[in-house]
């Protein structure tokens, strides 16, 4: 029988302070990250009664140890969820948690849910990327894929090679002005909504608390040209213009409109539509372009239709190549306009809902902006894209 598309709607998203590998999370558990998460979305939304959760994804690139058990189900029964609610696990690397709110907006779209917790975490620190694989020796025997291919930075490496344009001085400038955004946004207030505060341990056992980023850094044009190229003599990644490994968790409410409404929670976005789409793996940060394209295409939009990026830093080159294929300037104001992962951190599967509740926040001071997006490279050749309406949008009164 035929069966309407529901409206799906964002509602709202949070985070923990993103730490350094090994740093400020290096004695909590991953999975104590995202509960922590989960907690504090119920806490904030009230009118949303727990047994009317009807489903939660969690994403981890490493699903091993406390990152591990099906993390979705085990996470949400910790964070005081019902029995009767189920959970479950995802990995797409860096799109996890981009991948758990698209899944679970499908379900929504097609009434199989009402309304769900899509999020993600990643401690590298304690679970560093790559742990505990056994790639089939026929991935590279059979030159299926570059062996650069398993290692990100040399793909960024290679992305600088295909576009000669995005110089060592464009990205270390792209790096430098991620930090100053993100400095400027914790100094007007932008950020510290998004965070929720977690108890943490030190070496000696004594207790404190995290509530900022622990990796932002005040850095200069003239320091970040220092910096060695550890992934290729004389290449053009570094530490200043990466993301850092990082430790943290999001998470996310979703809902169908009418769900929403009944319950009375506000919807934050809108989604309109969502791709994936690969690349050569060995380019994996060329994905969130066909992502993008197709992601347009399906919702019957231009590229200039669009008010708002957030773009996932993995690298300054990624970022800087989406922008020149789409003909974006490097300081146009409308990317990533508090800043990104080369200053807060990438703590892989959970970057996802970071971009959605920046994105969000900035939808609700903006009502003349109609669309954003948000969008990854992801590990292995590929690009995650999914593009929002501002349900403030002053063109709708």
């Amino acid at each position: 029988m035929a069966r309407a598309v529901r409206e799906v709607v964002f509602v709202d998203g949070v985070r923990t302070p993103f730490g350094k590998a090994n740093g400020v999370y290096a004695s909590t558990r991953a999975d104590d990250l995202v509960i922590r998460c989960i907690r504090e979305l119920l806490r904030r939304n009230p009118t949303l009664p727990p047994e009317r959760v009807d489903d939660v994804a969690v994403a981890a690139t490493t699903q091993t140890g406390d990152q591990g058990l099906t993390i979705g189900r085990t996470a949400a029964l910790l964070a005081g969820l019902p029995a009767t609610v189920p959970g479950y696990a995802v990995d797409r690397m860096c799109a996890g948690a981009m991948t758990a709110v698209t899944t679970l907006g499908a379900g929504i779209a097609v009434g199989a849910t009402d309304l769900a917790i899509a999020g993600g975490v990643e401690h590298m620190g304690r679970h560093p990327m790559g742990e505990g694989v056994d790639p089939n020796p026929r991935i590279l025997a059979e030159q299926l894929v570059d062996p650069s291919a398993l290692v990100m930075g040399a793909t960024a490496e290679n992305l600088h090679d295909r576009w000669p344009a995005v110089t060592r001085e464009r990205a270390d400038a792209f790096a430098l002005a991620s930090q100053e955004k993100t400095a400027k946004a914790y100094a007007d207030g932008k950020l510290q909504p998004d965070l929720v505060s977690v108890a943490v341990r030190d070496e000696a056992g004594a207790w404190g608390l995290a509530t900022v980023d622990e990796a932002p850094r005040e850095t200069s044009l003239a320091a970040l040209a220092g910096l060695r190229t550890p992934f290729r003599p004389h290449g053009k990644v570094t530490a200043g213009n990466a993301a850092g490994l990082t430790d943290g968790a999001t998470a996310a409410v979703l809902a169908a409109a009418d769900t929403a409404a009944e319950l009375g929670l506000a919807a934050a976005m809108r989604l309109v539509s969502y791709a994936f789409a690969g690349v050569a793996p060995e380019v994996m940060g060329l994905g969130p372009i066909p992502s993008t394209e197709r992601a347009l295409r399906l919702a019957g939009l231009s590229i200039e239709e669009i008010g708002r990026f957030e773009l996932n830093e993995a690298f300054a080159v990624q970022v800087l190549a989406f922008l020149d294929h789409f003909g974006i300037t490097d300081d146009d104001p409308r990317v990533n306009p508090w800043g990104g992962a080369i200053a807060v951190g990438h703590p892989l599967a959970a970057s996802g809902v970071r971009l959605m509740t920046q994105l969000a926040r900035q939808f609700a001071e903006a009502p003349q902006v109609r669309y954003g997006l948000t969008a990854m490279c992801v590990g292995i050749g590929m690009g995650g894209t999914v593009i929002w309406e501002n349900p403030h949008w002053e063109g709708a009164r």
